[in-house]
C-alpha cells in the first residue's frame, strides 16, 4: 500500500475514530486530542502496518493503547509518596478540608452536631464511619441490614440539614 493510499484510508476513519475516542474519554476536547495523537502514531508507524490487514482495527488498537497509557500516566502523576512516620499525607484525602482556615465547618462543630442525634440513629452511622461494613453493624446491633442502611442514610440527611442551618 502506498503512502497516499494509506493516508486516504486513514482519513476515511476519522468519524469512527472520533466516536470511539469520545466513548473512551467522555469529553469532547480529550477525544479530539486522542484522535490527533492516534493519527500521529499511525502515520509515524505506517511501515509497521501489514498490507491486506484491517486498518480500522489497527488504528483502534493504537487509540485504545494510547488512552490506557495516558490514563496510567495520569494516575502515576497523582500518586502521593508519603514519608511521614504516621502516613499522615497518604491517609488524608485530597478533598479534605481538615486544618484549612477556609473550611466551612470544623471537626468539633461536626462532632457536636452528630452528638445531638439520637443514639439509635447515631450508633450505626458512627460505626459505618469507623469502617464497619453494613453486615457487621447489623450483627453487632441485632438489626436487619435494611434498617442499618436506612438509619445511616437518615443520619446523614439530618446531619446535612443541621449543618446547613448553622
Amino acid at each position: 500500500m502506498t503512502t497516499l493510499e494509506f493516508n486516504y484510508k486513514l482519513m476515511g476513519l476519522q468519524n469512527n475514530l472520533k466516536y470511539f475516542a469520545y466513548t473512551l474519554t467522555s469529553n469532547y476536547e480529550d477525544a479530539q486530542d486522542l484522535v490527533q495523537e492516534t493519527y500521529l502514531k499511525a502515520l509515524t508507524n505506517r511501515e509497521k502496518f501489514a498490507a491486506n490487514t484491517n486498518l480500522k482495527a489497527w488504528t483502534f488498537t493504537i487509540m485504545k493503547n494510547t488512552f490506557i497509557n495516558n490514563y496510567r500516566q495520569s494516575v502515576r502523576k497523582n500518586t502521593i509518596l508519603d514519608k511521614t512516620d504516621d502516613l499522615y499525607y497518604l491517609n488524608l484525602s485530597k478533598e479534605s478540608s481538615i486544618g484549612l482556615p477556609d473550611s466551612d465547618y470544623t471537626t468539633k462543630e461536626i462532632n457536636n452536631t452528630i452528638k445531638k442525634i439520637s443514639p439509635e440513629q447515631r450508633t450505626p452511622f458512627e460505626m459505618y464511619n469507623q469502617g464497619y461494613k453494613y453486615k457487621e453493624i447489623a450483627n453487632k446491633l441485632g438489626l436487619s441490614i435494611g434498617t442499618v442502611k436506612s438509619r445511616i442514610f437518615f443520619t446523614r440527611k439530618k446531619l446535612m440539614e443541621a449543618l446547613k442551618e448553622q
